[in-house]
C-alpha cells in the first residue's frame, strides 16, 4: 500500500473542461484530490470578468489556479489574485503547445527558456506566501534529450520551485495539434522517474497517459505524484475508485452514482437561480454512467439541447438507475 500521507493524485488542467461546474462535480467523488482550473492567460484576468474566471465552491479545495503567460509582472499579479481569491496554490503552464500560446512564447515554448521560468517563479513567490509550481513537458521538438530537461529542472529549482508536474511526452510545436501531441509523442516514464532520483528533494509529479488505478499504483512507486486528465473528466467514476489508494476500501468511502446525484442537483439549482445555463453545466456530467446499461441514453438526454430543465435531468438519470440498481 503506498502512503498518501506523502503523496498527490491530481485532475489535470483542461482547457474548456476543468470548469468550477466540472470541479464541483469531481469533488463529489473524491475529498482527496487536487483541482485545477483550465489555464488561464493573465490578460484574461487583468483585462477580463476576473471574478467570473476564478469563481470557485469552497467544496472544490485543495485547488490550484494555473496560468498562462510570461511576463513578470503580469504573472505576478495573477499570482496575488489567486493568494486573494483563496486558492491554494498557483502553478506555471510550460506544457500547452497549442497554436494560441505558441503566438504568444507561452506555455511549451517557455522550455526553451528557463532563465524566464526561474525569473517567473522568484517573483510570484515573493508576492505571494501560496506555493508556485511549474508544469512541463520532457522536452519540445528536437530539444528532448533527458539532459535539456534537466537544465530546465534545475535552473527554475534554484530560484525556489519545489514541486514539478511532468507530462511525460516531449512537446512538438510544429506539424503536430495540441490533440496528436497528447498521443504521439512517445512516453517516457523512465525519465520522470530518473528525474526523481536524481532530485530527491523535489516533488516530481507524472502526467500523460495514465488511466487505472494500476496506473496509479505503479506510478506512486516512483514519484510524488500522479495527474491525469482525460481518464477522470470522460470517466469521473476512475476517481470514486481511487479512494482506494488512501486504504479506503469499505463500501461507504467509495460513493454511489446515485449519491453523487443527490448532492449535485441541490448544486444545479442553486446555479440555475443565479443565472448559469443547465446545459453549459450537465456538458460535464455525460461520463457520470460510463459502462454502464442506459448510459448512452444518459448522453443523449444531455447532449446538444439548447434548453434543459432540472427535472429532465432527474428522469434521464432515474432510467439509468433503475437499469443499475446497485449504481
Amino acid at each position: 500500500m503506498v502512503d498518501m500521507t506523502k503523496k498527490r493524485l491530481s485532475v489535470a488542467p483542461m482547457i474548456d473542461w476543468t470548469t468550477t461546474d466540472y470541479r464541483y462535480f469531481a469533488r463529489l467523488f473524491n475529498p482527496h484530490t487536487y483541482l485545477y482550473t483550465e489555464m488561464i492567460s493573465t490578460g484574461a484576468l487583468i483585462h477580463g470578468n476576473r471574478a467570473r474566471h476564478l469563481r470557485f465552491d469552497t467544496l472544490e479545495h485543495p485547488l490550484v489556479l494555473q496560468l498562462g503567460g510570461a511576463d513578470i509582472s503580469e504573472m505576478t499579479q495573477c499570482a496575488e489574485f489567486a493568494q486573494q481569491y483563496g486558492y491554494d496554490e498557483v502553478n506555471i503552464n510550460v506544457g500547452c503547445p497549442s497554436d494560441r500560446v505558441q503566438h504568444n512564447k507561452i506555455g511549451a515554448c517557455l522550455m526553451a527558456e528557463p532563465k524566464t521560468v526561474a525569473d517567473l517563479v522568484k517573483h510570484m513567490q515573493a508576492a505571494v506566501d501560496i506555493p508556485v509550481t511549474v508544469k512541463h513537458r520532457i522536452g519540445i521538438d528536437d530539444f528532448d534529450s533527458y539532459e535539456f530537461m534537466v537544465d530546465f529542472v534545475q535552473t527554475v529549482a534554484a530560484a525556489g520551485c519545489t514541486r514539478f508536474i511532468v507530462h511525460a511526452r516531449t512537446a512538438w510545436l510544429q506539424g503536430l495539434s495540441p490533440k496528436q501531441n497528447r498521443e504521439i509523442p512517445p512516453l517516457r516514464y523512465e525519465d520522470v522517474y530518473r528525474l526523481k532520483q536524481d532530485f530527491p528533494e523535489l516533488d516530481i509529479e507524472i502526467n500523460g497517459g495514465i488511466d487505472t488505478i494500476e496506473d496509479i499504483k505503479m506510478h506512486l512507486q516512483h514519484i510524488d505524484g500522479v495527474m491525469i486528465g482525460r481518464a477522470f473528466y470522460h470517466n469521473p467514476y476512475l476517481l470514486a475508485e481511487a479512494n482506494s489508494l488512501w486504504n479506503e476500501a469499505a463500501p461507504d468511502a467509495i460513493p454511489k452514482r446515485s449519491e453523487i446525484l443527490e448532492q449535485l442537483y441541490p448544486y444545479l439549482q442553486e446555479q440555475i437561480a443565479k443565472g448559469e445555463a443547465l446545459p453549459t453545466m450537465t456538458r460535464h456530467y455525460l461520463g457520470l454512467f460510463q459502462g454502464l446499461m442506459g448510459a448512452r441514453k444518459w448522453r443523449q438526454a444531455l447532449s446538444g439541447k439548447p434548453q434543459l430543465t432540472l427535472e429532465e435531468v432527474k428522469r434521464a438519470a432515474d432510467e439509468v438507475l433503475s437499469l443499475n440498481p446497485d449504481a
